[in-house]
C-alpha cells in the first residue's frame, strides 16, 4: 500500500451517502464489501487520509446508516436528498461552514469502495482556501473533488439535481487534475453485480 501523506493544511471530509440506490436495489451506504458497509469503508478512508472533521450526508435509510457511524455527530441530514446529489452537497457544505479551521472540503462518494486513503490524501495534499482539484484516472476526471473554502457558498448556490458540482467545475481554468491512475481505477458501484461475490 502506498504511504499516506496528509495535507499540510486542515481539510474536512465530506462523504455523500444519501442516495436510495434505485438501480442498485437499495441504499449503497448499507451494502457490504468484505463484510464492511460501504459507508464505513469510505469513512475509514477519509479518516486515514487525515481529513478532520468528517461529515456524512444521509438521506435514504438515514436512521439505519446513522446507526453505523462511530460518532452520531458526523451525520448530516439532507431533507431534500431525493432531488439529487446537489441537495446532499449543499447540506454537507452548510454543515462544514461552522468548522472554522478547515481550509477545504474533500468531497467523496459512498459508492467508490476502491478509492482508498492514498488517493484521497494525494488529492488533498496541497489544499488551500482557493484550491479546486479532482482526481483523474488515466486522464479521466473522477472523484474525490477538493473544494477550497472560498468556493463553498458559490458551489452550494449552483448545485442542483444529480449534477452536484459538475456544472460549476466545467470549464474552470483553475481546476487541477491530480492523476491517481497508479493508485486505483476510481470505478464506482452501480449495480450489485459490481461487488465481488455477487
Amino acid at each position: 500500500m502506498t504511504p499516506v501523506t496528509p495535507a499540510t493544511e486542515p481539510v474536512a471530509g465530506l462523504l455523500l451517502a444519501a442516495g436510495a440506490g434505485r438501480r442498485f436495489g437499495g441504499p449503497k451506504a448499507l451494502a457490504e464489501l468484505d463484510g464492511r458497509p460501504l459507508v464505513l469503508r469510505a469513512l475509514d478512508a477519509l479518516t486515514a487520509a487525515g481529513c478532520h472533521p468528517v461529515r456524512v450526508v444521509l438521506g435514504a435509510a438515514a436512521e439505519q446508516v446513522a446507526a453505523l457511524l462511530p460518532d452520531p455527530g458526523q451525520a448530516v441530514r439532507a431533507e431534500d436528498w431525493a432531488t439529487g446529489m446537489g441537495a446532499s452537497l449543499k447540506a454537507g457544505l452548510a454543515a462544514l461552514a461552522g468548522e472554522p479551521h478547515a481550509v477545504a472540503a474533500l468531497v467523496h462518494l459512498v459508492d467508490l469502495p476502491w478509492v482508498g486513503a492514498d488517493v484521497l490524501a494525494r488529492v488533498a495534499r496541497d489544499a488551500t482556501g482557493e484550491t479546486v482539484a479532482r482526481a483523474a484516472y488515466d486522464g479521466v476526471p473522477g472523484h474525490p473533488v477538493l473544494l477550497g473554502r472560498r468556493w463553498w457558498a458559490e458551489v452550494a448556490e449552483t448545485a442542483q439535481g444529480d449534477r452536484g458540482a459538475r456544472d460549476w467545475l466545467a470549464g474552470r481554468g483553475d481546476l487541477r487534475l491530480v492523476e491517481c491512475g497508479d493508485l486505483g481505477s476510481g470505478r464506482d458501484v452501480d449495480r450489485r453485480a459490481d461487488l465481488p461475490g455477487r
